[in-house]
């Protein structure tokens, strides 16, 4: 199998191999060629992944020493997600994270606003599709960890490996369109603010909007590519 460049892949498998070490803070994982070899996945998303669990707090790095395993993450999350069907994800989005983002409002300190707000300036400088999904994906985990509830964070990691999906992937890349990116990066610094001011009915608001306009984007342009005589 050849490498290919899938990030959020590659931030799924470290993940589960960060729970199998000792948290400890000083076992060192291998390094990032070893890890892309033994992933079959880039260098470049194995880097990119670790980027975000370092974000996250799951891992830190010394520069010369390497990557260490840091504290234990705190996900229950250990079995596979169903084949992505897109009209199922985005009803459980649309159920879902408005309620993470209200739960987030009420719970989420500074330093989990603070890493929101991080994540936010990586995905808006980010121009590559694989880059772009890590990051938008590393955001919304945030508000669901932010909400404090493992049972509700295990569903939203379920609902998230649907990333893995190539037909998912390219879909949402291509109603990434300028007007739509410009509209999402509005949407998600009203949700961050919201949490921010600890106003849950404004969090929840925002989030619905948000996941709408994704649906949307999505729905248009599924519809436009089904053939003219289709029911």
């Amino acid at each position: 199998m050849s490498e290919q460049d899938n990030s959020s892949l590659a931030f799924e498998r470290l993940r589960e191999m960060l729970c199998e070490m000792p948290q400890t803070g000083d076992v060192k994982l291998p390094t990032e060629r070893a890890l892309a070899e033994a992933l079959r996945i880039s260098r470049r998303s194995v880097r990119r992944a670790l980027e975000v669990l370092e974000a996250e707090g799951l891992v830190w790095r010394r520069q010369g020493a390497g990557t260490f395993a840091g504290p234990r993450p705190d996900t229950l999350i250990d079995t596979p997600a169903p084949e992505a069907n897109l009209t199922e994800v985005m009803e459980v989005r649309l159920r879902i994270e408005p309620h993470l983002a209200q739960l987030a409002a009420l719970r989420a300190g500074a330093e989990s606003v603070e890493r929101m707000r991080d994540i936010l300036s990586r995905l808006e400088v980010t121009e590559d599709a694989d880059g772009r999904e890590l990051w938008d994906s590393a955001f919304h985990r945030e508000i669901a960890r932010a909400a404090g509830n493992r049972f509700f964070l295990m569903i939203f990691d379920t609902i998230d490996r649907s990333r893995h999906e190539e037909s998912w992937r390219a879909i949402r890349e291509q109603a990434r369109n300028r007007p739509n990116l410009e509209r999402y990066k509005g949407q998600h610094h009203e949700i961050v603010e919201a949490i921010a001011a600890h106003d849950p009915v404004r969090a929840g608001e925002a989030m619905r909007a948000h996941i709408k306009a994704v649906n949307d984007g999505v729905l248009n342009l599924t519809m436009m590519e089904q053939p003219a005589d289709a029911p």
